[in-house]
């Protein structure tokens, strides 16, 4: 009888708990159900948002290879406007920035620089990007505007570039002794096995003494 007796209280406490508490337990267990399967929607989303971007940018590469500029043009536009937080969205903006670029549309060239620059996950692409946005910028005269484009911060491995693209700003601008020092800096950071060092040797060349 002793043991029933202990049972019972047991059990009337646990009901006691459960009055007061059961209802907070089933909120935690609702919420962690909630986002159990939200997690598991927003994945199978993020995973469909990568296949429909990257069927978009085969197109794109398609585009590329038959020399299709309005495929290549509507393609990326359709990366950019849907699947923007994908990798696929700002390689497609290079693309299309080169295209627009060649077809003598500088102004949409540079806006999908921009694009990219402010909006792509990979520094990669933003290197590139503000590489390429400043060429143009060199090519119309905006030599301020192209050097700060160069001044901003980008990884390493892009150095040897940026150095080497500031010393053409600066020999643009007839400042002949800071361009030399730019392109010093670029043979410093440019492998030794790289073909790109003999363009930047020859710029050093046709300044005079490499120093």
């Amino acid at each position: 009888m002793a043991y029933d007796l202990e049972e019972q209280e047991k059990v009337d406490e646990l009901k006691d708990w459960w009055k007061k508490n059961g209802t907070t337990v089933m909120l935690a267990v609702a919420v962690f159900a909630a986002v159990a399967a939200g997690m598991q929607g927003w994945r199978v989303y993020q995973n469909n948002q990568q296949r429909q971007a990257a069927l978009a940018y085969e197109a794109v590469q398609s585009g590329v290879q038959s020399k299709d500029t309005k495929r290549i043009r509507d393609a990326a536009g359709q990366l950019i406007e849907k699947y923007p937080g994908t990798p696929y969205a700002s390689r497609a903006a290079l693309l299309a920035a080169g295209v627009n670029y060649e077809a003598g549309d500088a102004k949409s060239a540079k806006a999908q620089l921009q694009w990219v620059i402010e909006h792509a996950k990979e520094e990669g692409a933003r290197d590139i990007a503000r590489l390429r946005l400043a060429g143009i910028l060199l090519d119309e005269k905006a030599y301020e505007e192209a050097m700060k484009t160069l001044e901003a911060p980008h990884e390493k491995a892009f150095d040897g570039l940026f150095s080497d693209l500031k010393g053409d700003v600066l020999m643009a601008q007839g400042k002949m002794a800071d361009a030399r020092v730019a392109y010093q800096a670029a043979l410093k950071k440019i492998d030794e096995k790289s073909a790109y060092r003999q363009v930047v040797e020859m710029k050093l060349d046709g300044l005079g003494e490499r120093g």
